[in-house]
């Protein structure tokens, strides 16, 4: 593959530590923060079935919440290329992952459901297949080994 490369840096710090580490299963807390460059730190934890702090970011959350925005900053810069005026758009987006009995998992689907509003005139069927280009071209998407899919509703006004 040849072009640009781009690179990126996050700090993510434990603050779980409850006086005795690791020193049992349940003796530390799960809570870190992560950090990139000046912009506000996120609160991170794991999901609360791995007792984690269900106010807080997991890894799975913040998987699923990529490739959700990286399909809407795909689409919607195509849709302003191709001159379909998106007015609004809100995705929710649920990802699947399967865990195994020793612990491991993966996830096994990620289902995009963006709910597109379209000013009035706007060609829908140019707009739904760009949500196919869409995809095609997400950074993220193109680096994760589950399906992604994505199933748009449309709204004009």
């Amino acid at each position: 593959m040849s072009g640009k490369e781009h690179h990126y840096a996050v700090t993510v710090t434990w603050t779980g530590n409850q006086g005795t580490g690791t020193s049992g299963y349940r003796a530390y807390s799960r809570a870190h923060r992560i950090e990139a460059g000046a912009k506000p730190a996120i609160q991170g934890s794991s999901d609360p079935g791995f007792r984690g702090d269900a106010a807080c970011w997991n890894p799975e959350d913040l998987l699923v919440a990529s490739l959700s925005a990286c399909h809407k900053l795909w689409y919607l810069g195509l849709c302003a290329g191709a001159g379909i005026v998106v007015t609004a758009y809100e995705d929710r987006a649920e990802g699947w992952m399967s865990e195994l009995p020793g612990g491991e998992g993966q996830f096994t689907r990620v289902l995009l459901r963006p709910r597109v509003t379209l000013a009035p005139g706007s060609d829908v069927e140019k707009a739904r297949h760009l949500h196919h280009t869409a995809h095609e071209k997400c950074f993220i998407a193109r680096s994760v080994n589950f399906p992604v899919e994505a199933l748009p509703e449309f709204h004009t006004g």
